[in-house]
C-alpha cells in the first residue's frame, strides 16, 4: 500500500477509484465501502484510492470545540486500511485554506488535478467545500466536463456507519468491548510511549508500563481492568490493563502489566489490543487488597 502524505507529490493513478471520508474505526460499514472499492478498480484494471484528511476537518473549523473523540489515531487508521487492501491512500492536510475552497475549486484544483478520478464512490450525505456547499449531485454536475463517473453508496449502508460510529463509542466509553470489537470488526487498540510512573506496582509484584497515548482526542474506554494483548518488537504478549486513578490518586494513568515479561522499555512504543473489560474501578483500603484482587484479575485475564 502506498501512502502519500504530501499532494504535490502524488502519482499518476491508473483509472482511480476514489472513496473519500473520514473512516473513523474503520468499521465494518466502512469495511463493505472498502471491498466494493477494491472490486470496482478491478473491474476496469484500476487502482483503489482513500482519501482522508488530517488533521480532522472539525478540528480546523472548529477549533474550540473540545468534545471530538475519534476511534482510532491517523496512524491507526492507515495501517487499517492497509489490512483491507486499499492500494493507495491519500492524507490530504486538512487546513483553514483548504476548508474555505468553494466547490467548484474542491472538484477541479483537489479531485481533478491531483487524482484524476475514474470512479468517485461516496454516500448520499457527503459534504465538502466552503460551508459544506458541496454534494453528490453537484460532483454530477461535472461528470462530462472532467471524464470521471460517481457510484452512490447506497443509504442504508451510510445510515448504518454513522449508527455504528455512534454506538462503538458509547461502547467503548461504557467499557463494553465485546459490542465494540463486534461493530469494528476488528480488536480496539490504543497506542503510546512507555513514560515513567511511580513504580509502585514493582513493589508489590505487578509491574506496570504506563502508556502515555499522544493524541488527546483518542478515545479512552471506561476506567476499569481488562484483558489485552500488547504488541511490542514484532511480538505478542498477554498482558492486564488498568485504566483510572493512580494509587496515590493523583492522576489518570493507563497501565499495563505484560505476562511473562522482563525488558526495559521505558521510551519505546507500544500498541496496546483489548480484548475483554473484567472489572470497574475499585479503590482498596490496603495494599493487601489491592495484591489479592490483581491474582483474581489475572486469572479472569488468562481466560481469554
Amino acid at each position: 500500500m502506498n501512502v502519500y502524505r504530501d499532494l504535490s507529490l502524488l502519482p499518476e493513478f491508473r483509472n482511480a477509484v476514489v472513496t473519500i471520508g473520514s473512516y473513523d474505526g474503520v468499521h465494518h460499514g466502512h469495511q463493505e465501502i472498502i471491498r466494493q472499492v477494491n472490486q470496482l478498480a478491478q473491474d476496469i484494471d484500476g487502482e483503489s484510492v482513500l482519501v482522508t484528511f488530517h488533521p480532522h476537518p472539525r478540528l480546523v473549523v472548529n477549533p474550540n470545540d473540545t468534545s471530538l473523540k475519534l476511534i482510532t489515531t491517523i496512524d491507526e487508521k492507515i495501517e487499517l486500511f492497509r489490512q483491507f487492501g486499499i492500494q493507495n491512500v491519500i492524507v490530504a492536510p486538512f487546513t483553514k485554506a483548504f476548508s474555505q475552497q468553494s466547490p467548484d475549486e474542491y472538484i477541479q484544483h483537489f479531485l481533478v488535478d491531483k487524482i484524476h478520478p475514474a470512479r468517485i464512490v461516496i454516500g448520499y450525505d457527503h459534504r465538502f467545500g466552503n460551508r459544506r456547499e458541496g454534494n453528490i449531485d453537484y460532483l454530477r454536475r461535472f461528470e462530462q466536463q472532467f471524464n470521471y463517473k460517481v457510484q452512490e453508496i447506497e443509504k442504508q449502508v451510510v445510515d448504518d456507519i454513522v449508527v455504528s460510529s455512534t454506538k462503538i463509542r458509547n461502547s467503548i466509553l461504557s467499557g463494553d468491548i465485546k459490542t465494540a470489537t463486534s461493530l469494528l470488526n476488528h480488536p480496539f487498540t490504543v497506542s503510546g510511549q512507555v513514560v515513567r510512573g511511580k513504580q509502585i506496582g514493582n513493589t508489590i509484584g505487578f509491574p506496570t508500563a504506563n502508556v502515555a497515548v499522544e493524541d488527546r482526542h483518542k478515545i479512552i474506554p471506561a476506567d476499569g481492568v481488562y484483558a489485552a494483548r500488547v504488541f511490542y518488537d514484532n511480538q505478542t504478549y498477554k498482558s492486564m490493563l488498568y485504566i483510572g486513578k493512580s494509587l496515590d490518586n493523583t492522576y489518570k494513568t493507563l497501565e499495563v502489566n505484560i505476562f511473562d515479561f522482563n525488558e526495559n522499555i521505558y521510551d519505546k512504543y507500544l500498541t496496546v489490543e483489548f480484548t475483554a473489560h473484567i472489572r470497574g474501578d475499585i479503590r482498596f483500603e490496603s495494599i493487601d487488597a489491592l495484591k489479592k484482587q490483581l491474582a483474581e484479575d489475572r486469572e479472569q485475564v488468562l481466560k481469554y
